[in-house]
């Protein structure tokens, strides 16, 4: 099972080693070693989001995530994105683009890093957006029950996480703002780009995220009327509305992916600007979480450890928070890093004690309350 799921992951290591290797030596084969090991500790929270989504679609539709998907996740996101991005700020052909990567690695880090702003702005409105949706809704299963009831009794308000996510763009941006006039105006012409690519990281969610939710609600009911045919004695096919559910669903896991992926791309530049080595090692990363995402479809730990996706969504609000503070300060991407696998961890060790206590019929644990474990959309 397990040399199954990874097996193209090995496969993608070895042969970007040894590219590594015939293209810088042994030093551009630690460095693609390090940017994948730092890839998949920024993405295990977009692993467990990601399953908890690709759950709900049928073995096509998870094959297709992990070939196609792939391609968009390792060749899109980790090569051809940093070129767009510096296409754009710079107003140059891509190709143009492509050689200042390749041959004047300085300067097109500095392009990168000037984008960063706006990146930042609409990656941490989507993921907020998703944080803030989920910790809103009311839910069988809670982890932290002080926290979560109240914020559900919140949530029955109306647009209150768009409200939420709004007022932290315009904080950010205006924080931004005066910052940047304050030491020179030399990002203050950014200000209203930080607010734009916030809304449109917005609206991205509402579009991608409400057109998933919408089939996954259609197919749901489907299914309902299906069984209920199914007992009268004339069964009816759902496939043609699966169809449409699975690839909007899949399309939002794209779009996720890109958003986990911002702050991976941005914090490479850390420990290299060679792009060749960059898409080396954060492709290969990329590939270990789409490995881990089937597997733990495929293994049913979300339904076995049911405070994981809880965990995975508080480390999405919390990236979602440092992306944003990225506008204006600079965060190690370790402490990045370490704040999503603690919380992870501490949410996997709750399932495991929720896990013994109902075992041992003393009833759930840490202040838990039993129940089916619920899903994101």
């Amino acid at each position: 099972m397990l040399l199954k799921t990874f097996g193209w992951s090995f496969a993608v290591t070895a042969l970007a080693l040894v590219a590594a290797v015939f293209y810088g030596g042994w030093e551009a084969f630690g460095l693609v070693a390090i940017l994948a090991i730092l890839e998949i500790s920024l993405s295990f929270d977009n692993a467990v989001v990601n399953a908890g989504i690709l759950k709900k679609m049928n073995a096509f539709w998870q094959k297709i995530f992990l070939t196609v998907g792939v391609l968009i996740a390792v060749f899109g996101m980790r090569l051809v994105f940093p070129v767009v991005i510096v296409a754009v700020s710079a107003s140059m052909g891509p190709i143009e683009a492509v050689d200042l990567a390749l041959t004047d690695k300085d300067r097109y880090q500095q392009l990168v890093t000037d984008a960063h702003p706006s990146i930042a702005a609409f990656g941490g409105v989507f993921l907020m957006m998703i944080f803030l949706d989920f910790i809103f809704e009311d839910r069988d299963i809670k982890w932290l029950g002080w926290l979560e009831r109240p914020l559900a009794k919140l949530g029955k308000v109306d647009m209150l996480s768009v409200c939420i996510a709004l007022i932290v763009l315009l904080v950010s941006s205006l924080t931004f703002a005066a910052h940047a006039h304050q030491h020179g105006g030399a990002h203050a012409d950014k200000a209203e780009t930080v607010l734009l690519s916030g809304i449109a990281g917005l609206v991205t969610y509402m579009i991608v995220g409400g057109l998933s939710g919408h089939f996954e609600t259609r197919i749901e009911e489907d299914e309902e009327r299906e069984h209920e045919a199914q007992r009268s004695g004339k069964p009816r096919s759902a496939v043609a509305l699966a169809g449409k559910a699975a690839f909007f669903m899949f399309l939002y896991l794209e779009v996720l992916d890109a958003s986990f992926s911002f702050d991976g791309v941005i914090g490479a530049f850390a420990i290299t600007n060679d792009i060749v080595v960059m898409a080396l090692g954060l492709g290969t990363g990329a590939m270990y979480v789409r490995s881990l995402t089937v597997y733990l479809v495929r293994q049913g730990t979300l339904d076995d450890y049911v405070y994981l996706e809880h965990g995975a969504h508080y480390a999405i609000g919390a990236l979602s928070v440092i992306l944003l503070v990225t506008i204006q300060y600079q965060i190690n991407e370790v402490i990045t890093g370490l704040v999503g696998v603690i919380l992870i961890g501490w949410s996997f060790w709750s399932s495991v004690r929720r896990n013994k206590a109902l075992a041992q019929g003393s009833g759930t644990g840490s202040g838990s309350e039993s129940g089916p474990a619920s899903l994101s959309s």
